[in-house]
């Protein structure tokens, strides 16, 4: 399946309009959240480094042209003007791994208005689903206060390609491990994993399993001690891993029940036995709000595994995210409708100590004490650096986590820092918003 054509009709439909009324100047699109999701108080901006990609081998092929005319079931000349299309403009944004609040920009496009145009599904796609899946992310690793995460998604993301960005994504915030094999290959994230209930009922009895695995792994394991009885479990794992001189390292994994007894349980248990660093691990079901709690309650819990609701950004699975043209042939343009105005020109996000944030103006002045975070990525269809490394992504997100406002870093009923727009920009808005409503109407003169 094309990259090109996975994108929506009307991009088609008005790209080709542009082409036939030579409407090429540069435009610039401005993609941003207008409001954060219920129960989230920042937003991680992910998805940037695909976008480049998908952004630098797009090309407008003959195949293309005729999916398009299949798709709008006319004549293949009639869509020839698309043929040959390629992206050769210019994108500002912010780098992964920074925090990102409602109303910024989390990148900008310009290019001639086809191109800038026929790319805004593909981007929204890449950059909503990725930043909410971080996001989901960077709040388990708040929630886990220090202790390790492991993504355990993939089984449960949608679709194959989802659950590798979601391991990306969670090692990009701080997770210790993914479970994705394959991901953990492209990545350099270490692959972490234990076994399934069904080998433990593949023989005769747990210990039989338990002590089978442990000769297939000499090195640590972890076992997986509630497939029948959790306590008996667990005092049979704690007997094998005695018997075989196993311990620092190894540990046992609880997938169900009252995770925080049953840690408790099994804590007194493994330490009655003298296996005090031997590890427990909790998995099954948990996002933020199960590693928040157990936290809080004090489990002792040495790390968590999280899955299906933090690769699917269960409780928040889409942003309110638009892709809005605010100028063209070089005029500052906006929309007015109810609930929905954006505000016109391209900008920039000025950040100041604790995450105070300014969306200004591109081409103004950075206000004292802040820096500008939109950059530069690239120029003439061509990145102007090579892909960006996780590992500087993952050090700008610990630094923009450690300066964010308490009340934005609560897991229950956070508060989202607002960002405030400059002086330019509100004048800007006011002008273009006074030119729009001065046109003329049906029955009107310029005069009226």
């Amino acid at each position: 399946m094309s990259e090109v054509t996975t994108t929506d009709l009307y991009e088609v439909t008005m790209a080709l309009s542009y082409l036939r009324e030579d409407m090429r100047a540069p435009a610039t699109f401005s993609l941003s959240v207008r409001d954060l999701p219920p129960g989230r108080g920042f937003l991680v901006a992910a998805g940037l480094e695909p976008a480049l990609d998908y952004l630098s081998r797009f090309h407008v092929g003959r195949s293309d042209v005729r999916d398009f005319a299949d798709a709008l079931g006319r004549p293949v000349e009639d869509l020839e003007p698309l043929r040959g299309l390629s992206f050769d403009g210019q994108v500002r944004a912010l780098p992964e791994g920074r925090l990102v609040f409602a109303g910024e920009p989390l990148l900008e496009v310009t290019a001639p208005l086809p191109q800038a145009q026929l790319v805004e599904t593909y981007l929204l796609s890449l950059v909503c689903h990725q930043t909410a899946i971080a996001s989901k992310a960077a709040r388990c690793v708040l929630a886990a206060r220090g202790r390790p995460v492991v993504d355990f998604s993939l089984r449960r993301a949608h679709g194959p390609e989802a659950g590798l960005r979601a391991a990306r994504l969670c090692a990009l915030v701080g997770f210790a491990g993914t479970s994705n094999v394959a991901a953990a290959r492209r990545y350099g994230i270490p692959a972490a994993g234990t076994m399934a209930h069904s080998y433990v009922e593949a023989f005769a009895s747990e210990e039989e399993a338990f002590r089978a695995f442990a000769r297939a792994h000499p090195g640590p394991v972890t076992f997986l001690v509630d497939t029948y009885d959790t306590d008996r479990g667990v005092a049979t794992a704690a007997r094998v891993l005695a018997d075989l001189g196993l311990g620092p390292e190894c540990g046992i994994r609880l997938d169900s029940g009252d995770l925080g007894a049953l840690a408790r349980r099994a804590r007194a248990a493994l330490d009655a036995a003298g296996l005090a660093d031997v590890l427990i691990i909790v998995s099954g079901g948990l996002d933020e709000y199960g590693v928040d709690r157990l936290v809080r309650d004090g489990a002792p819990i040495d790390a968590y595994a999280v899955g299906t609701k933090v690769g699917t950004a269960a409780d928040a699975p889409y942003l309110d995210a638009a892709y809005k043209l605010v100028e063209y042939d070089g005029h500052p343009v906006m929309k007015l409708s109810t609930a929905k105005a954006t505000a016109p020109g391209p900008k920039q996000v000025f950040r100041g100590p604790g995450l105070r944030d300014v969306v200004g103006l591109a081409n103004e002045e950075p206000p004292p004490g802040t820096e500008p975070l939109l950059r530069t990525v690239m120029r003439g269809g061509l990145r102007t650096a090579p892909p960006d490394p996780l590992a500087a992504a993952r050090a700008r997100f610990e630094a923009d986590l450690a300066a964010l406002p308490d009340g934005a870093r609560r897991i229950e009923h956070p508060t989202a820092p607002a960002p405030a727009p400059s002086t330019r920009l509100t004048v800007l808005t006011t002008v273009v918003r006074h030119r729009i409503e001065a046109r003329p109407g049906p029955g009107r003169t310029p005069e009226e």
